[in-house]
């Protein structure tokens, strides 16, 4: 039998202010440890959340120059834990201000990155008069799934709007996976509808562990996300709900 993992999952408010998403992540990190964590799951864009085409630009780096990303690589070597940054959203590259990635990294307790997924489906989709978005416009889609091994899990990765294509969540199944993080920034709309029941039904259809960490609250002017970070076990049942507020909760797993 596999040893129990303790698990954290990191539900943000992020939003245009890198500098404060930057510290609401680091104060996280250590409370996530505190707690007994070894697996440290934040959400979708952790580091930076705008509609704001000239801000999106002048702020975001390449993924070598992001602070987030070795803000989390020097927290996982120092206290040997494993890290899911769900995605950052990075440039390609430095001279090009309109071609991004959104991109989930896993860290190990050696504080490298073994894993880089790119979100292949891209959020296109008008929700009413209003609301509509277009990520297909500045975010490049990724074109691989990805399984990744580790000590206690092969993982899965995801993010978001990926949870809509099942034929995705079958292939990580069928390799291997018996964990799949879906790190999300579900609309209001959308997640009040849909979050639970897809991700239920794609932990229950095959067979595995649902990590997915997500956005909450005020993320700016006309952004609003659901929250409800869930964790959920492979017959479809919720072991995890961190409801409508920035928090942290902790699970311990045996997958």
């Amino acid at each position: 039998m596999k040893s129990p993992i303790k698990v954290a999952i990191i539900q943000l408010s992020s939003n245009d202010k890198t500098e404060e998403n930057y510290e609401k992540i680091k104060t996280s990190l250590h409370e996530s440890y505190e707690k007994g964590a070894r697996f440290i799951l934040t959400p979708e864009v952790s580091n930076f959340m705008s509609n704001d085409i000239e801000l999106r630009s002048r702020v975001l780096k390449i993924e070598e120059k992001d602070p987030i990303l070795r803000l989390v690589k020097n927290f996982a070597l120092k206290n040997h834990v494993w890290i899911l940054i769900g995605s950052l959203a990075v440039k390609f590259d430095e001279t090009i201000n309109d071609n991004y990635a959104n991109r989930s990294l896993l860290i190990d307790p050696k504080g490298k990155v073994v894993a880089r997924y790119d979100k292949i489906h891209m959020f296109d989709i008008k929700i009413n008069r209003k609301v509509h978005f277009k990520e297909s416009h500045y975010f490049v889609p990724g074109k691989k799934a990805l399984l990744v091994e580790t000590c206690f899990a092969k993982i899965g990765m995801t993010i978001c709007y990926d949870l809509r294509f099942p034929h995705l969540f079958n292939q990580l199944a069928k390799a291997g996976a018996s964990l799949i993080c879906v790190p999300s920034a579900f609309t209001i709309p959308t997640g009040r509808c849909h979050w639970e029941t897809l991700l239920r039904a794609r932990a229950l259809e095959n067979n595995v562990y649902i990590l997915a960490p997500a956005q909450c609250g005020q993320n700016g002017p006309s952004r609003n996300t659901w929250g409800h970070s869930l964790v959920i076990d492979p017959t479809g049942k919720i072991i995890s709900d961190s409801g409508k507020e920035p928090g942290i909760s902790v699970v311990e797993l045996t997958v």
